[in-house]
C-alpha cells in the first residue's frame, strides 16, 4: 500500500511534521525526531520515520529545492582492479571530502565491456592497455552524491599520472596508491553530462542491472555493514578492519532493502529474539552494503571476528571484534553475519542473485 505524504523537517530542534496528501489532514503533528539528519533529505534516497518507511520523490517547494538541491551533483568513481583491495582506504577519503556513496557494486568487466566504457578514448595511444588493465580483475563502480561531486572526486583523485600526482597533489588518491598513468587507482566522471551517460553504464535506471556482480555463492559467507554504520561513515574502516584480518572480500553491493524482504531475511529469528522487529526496523532505514566474504572456514572465523551480538559483551569478551569496535546496541551492532555455515552461501545467493537477479 503506497500512501503520499508531505514530510515537513524543521532543523532548529529536529522536529517533522507529516500531512497526508490523500485525506488532507495532518497525518503526525510536530514531533521531535533525532534520528533523521538534514543531510539525509534529498530526492532519491529512502529514510525511516517512527517505522515508516519513506521515499523521497520530490522537493516540497522551490525554498526548499534551492536549499537542498540546488549544487546536488551525481558522478560515478569507478575504483580500478589495483586498488580494489584498498576500497576501504578509498571510502574513508570520499566520507572525509563530504561525499555521500549512494550506490555501489564489484563488478567485472569483459573487455568489450571496457571498450564500450572507454570508447571516447578509442583514438589515444594508451587505449588498448587501458581496456586490458581495467578487464583484467574486479572494480568497484560508486555512485557519489553530494555538493559539486564532479569537481570534488576529480580533484580527490588528483592528476591522471600518478607520478605527477605525488608531486602536485601529494594528499591525492592517486598519489598515494596509484601507479602510473593507467594504474591509477581510478576513474572519475569530467562532467554533468558524462556522469549521467556512465552512471547509466553501470545503474541503469530503466532496463537490466547493468554489468553482473561477481558473486560465487560458494564456500563463503555473508556480512551486512548496517544502514547506522553506513550513515555514521563507518564502512571505509569497517571493510579495512576485515581484509586487515585476513578475510577477502569477494563481492560487494549497495542495497536498499524493502520492510517486506528484511522481514523474510530475518524470518528465523521472529519468535526468537527480542530484537527482532528493530532488526527489521534497522535493515530497511537506509541503504546498506553487502559483501561476500571468503577466507579459512569463513563462516564460522568470520562469525567470530565479528564479535558477540550485543556490542558491550563484545567490548568485554572480543575487543577487538568489528562490533566491539563499532556496534552501539545490539539492533545497531555495525554488522550482520551469517550465523550457521549452511546459511552463508544461502544469504549471499539472497541478495546477490534474488534482490539483484
Amino acid at each position: 500500500l503506497l500512501r503520499r505524504y508531505q514530510l515537513f523537517y524543521f532543523p532548529k530542534d529536529s522536529s517533522v511534521e507529516m500531512f497526508d496528501v490523500k485525506n488532507q489532514r495532518i497525518f503526525l503533528r510536530r514531533t521531535r525526531y533525532q534520528e533523521l539528519r538534514l543531510e539525509d533529505l534529498f530526492v532519491g534516497n529512502r529514510v525511516n520515520v517512527f517505522s515508516r518507511q519513506l521515499n523521497l520523490i520530490e522537493y516540497g517547494d522551490q525554498y526548499t529545492a534551492n536549499k537542498l538541491g540546488s549544487k546536488k551533483e551525481r558522478t560515478l568513481a569507478l575504483i580500478k582492479p589495483d586498488v580494489v583491495t584498498k576500497i576501504g582506504d578509498v571510502l574513508e577519503l570520499i566520507h572525509s571530502s563530504n561525499l555521500l556513496v549512494t550506490k555501489a557494486k564489484m563488478t567485472a568487466l569483459t573487455g568489450k565491456q571496457a571498450a564500450d566504457f572507454y570508447v571516447e578514448h578509442q583514438s589515444k595511444p594508451f587505449f588498448n592497455n587501458l581496456v586490458q588493465f581495467v578487464s583484467s580483475g574486479p572494480v568497484v563502480a560508486l555512485e557519489l552524491m553530494g555538493d559539486e561531486a564532479v569537481s570534488i572526486w576529480r580533484r580527490l583523485l588528483g592528476p591522471t599520472d600518478s607520478s605527477a600526482a605525488r608531486k602536485e597533489a601529494p594528499r591525492s588518491v592517486r598519489a598515494q596508491f596509484g601507479t602510473d598513468a593507467v594504474k591509477n587507482v581510478g576513474h572519475g566522471s569530467d562532467s554533468l553530462a558524462a556522469a549521467a551517460r556512465e552512471l547509466e553504464f553501470f545503474f541503469p535506471s530503466t532496463v537490466g542491472h547493468g554489468p553482473p556482480n561477481t558473486a560465487t555463492c560458494t564456500e563463503c559467507t555473508c556480512c551486512i555493514v548496517k544502514p547506522h554504520a553506513v550513515s555514521e561513515g563507518l564502512t571505509g574502516r569497517i571493510l579495512n578492519s576485515i581484509s586487515a584480518a585476513g578475510f577477502e572480500i569477494s563481492a560487494l553491493q549497495m542495497f536498499n532493502v524493502d520492510r517486506p524482504n528484511a522481514e523474510e531475511f530475518y524470518e528465523v529469528y521472529r519468535g526468537v529474539v527480542n530484537e527482532y522487529p528493530g532488526m527489521v526496523t534497522e535493515l530497511c532505514s537506509g541503504p546498506c552494503l553487502v559483501l561476500e566474504i571468503h577466507g579459512a572456514d569463513a563462516p564460522r572465523s568470520f562469525r567470530a571476528f565479528c564479535g558477540p551480538a550485543d556490542p558491550e559483551i563484545s567490548r568485554r569478551l572480543r575487543p577487538t571484534s568489528l562490533r566491539a569496535l563499532y556496534g552501539k546496541d545490539r539492533v545497531k551492532n555495525a554488522v550482520h553475519c551469517s550465523d550457521l555455515p549452511e546459511d552463508g552461501f544461502l544469504e549471499v545467493q539472497y541478495f546477490f542473485r534474488i534482490l539483484d537477479g
